[in-house]
């Protein structure tokens, strides 16, 4: 007995002592495949699978406004084999969702921010406006004529608009869709007069003149667009809504392994291939700490719990 005792004891310490990554590690990406997100998420994977000469597999798990592969990665193993890559979904669930089955607090681990898209206000070209300030003026003159498309209630492109309304004191009908490609295909068609979406998604409509932007939701101006006013430059302050992607681990899986997968990930961030195919794809890298993650994630769930409640939307 006392030598079986031994070889299990042997057995358990080599297993742990087995190097990571000594299998192929699951990546659950909460968005569907296709679209700037996916792209993110395909080429980090590439990256990270060169850097630790393990297999990384992408597991796309949809549903449930993108908490279905929140769930799925905060009861999952923390054994450093099951990541997950997702939005600022994970900041507005909390405030949109009476009922969820995790917590990101308590159960999520922030391991690394990865990259931000800025978002811009779209038009359709009959709209009778050349500018952000002329959008909002025909607004307040034809309070609730004015409608915007988004991809569904409670995205990020929706909760835009309601934090544009509130800050201008303007009225708009919302009009959801599927998708905020959809949205956008509506707008293309003249079915609603305004959508706020990636500018990476819209480049060659912008460039076809099928849709006309009218700012940029950022601090500063940026390359892809540089006749494109912010919003604060457009008139309108405090109007910053990007979108973020980052990776989370199950709360329970080891510090170093936390470490060690920040800074493989900020070291694919910084190679010149990946910087060019994700700055190429209107995505800006956004390399940072496991607390850097933390903080954004506490800080974003406040301000958009506050766009929530003033938007007057109820927790289904």
């Amino acid at each position: 007995m006392r030598t079986l005792i031994c070889l299990l004891a042997l057995a358990a310490s080599a297993a742990q002592a087995q190097p990571w990554p000594a299998k192929p590690i699951r990546m659950i990406v909460s968005f569907p495949a296709g679209g700037p997100s996916d792209l993110l998420g395909r080429a980090l994977i590439q990256k990270l699978t060169e850097q630790l000469g393990q297999n990384i597999v992408a597991d796309n798990r949809v549903g449930a406004g993108g908490n279905l592969g929140i769930g799925l990665a905060a009861k999952a193993p923390p054994d450093g084999y099951n990541l997950l890559i997702t939005s600022p979904t994970i900041a507005i669930s909390p405030s949109l969702y009476a009922h969820l089955d995790y917590d990101a607090a308590r159960d999520l681990a922030p391991v690394a921010r990865l990259a931000s898209i800025q978002n811009v206000l779209l038009v359709h070209p009959t709209v009778p406006v050349k500018t952000l300030k002329d959008f909002i003026a025909l607004a307040r003159a034809h309070p609730g004529k004015l409608n915007y498309g988004s991809g569904g209630p409670g995205t990020t492109n929706h909760l835009a608009n309601e934090l544009f309304m509130t800050l201008t004191q303007i009225k708009m009908v919302h009009v959801p869709y599927k998708g905020a490609t959809i949205a956008t295909l509506s707008l293309m068609g003249g079915e609603v007069d305004e959508v706020i979406v990636s500018v990476a998604s819209v480049m060659p409509q912008i460039r076809a003149g099928k849709v006309r932007p009218l700012a940029v939701l950022a601090e500063s101006r940026i390359a892809t667009l540089p006749d494109v006013p912010t919003s604060k430059e457009a008139g309108v302050d405090d109007f910053v809504m990007p979108i973020w992607y980052a990776v989370f681990a199950p709360i329970a899986m080891q510090k170093e392994l936390v470490s060690r997968l920040n800074q493989e990930i900020n070291r694919a961030l910084a190679s010149p291939d990946l910087r060019e195919r994700l700055i190429g794809a209107g995505m800006d890298p956004w390399p940072g700490t496991p607390d850097d993650l933390g903080k954004l994630v506490k800080s974003e769930t406040a301000r958009y719990a506050a766009i929530i409640k003033r938007a007057g939307l109820k927790p289904e």
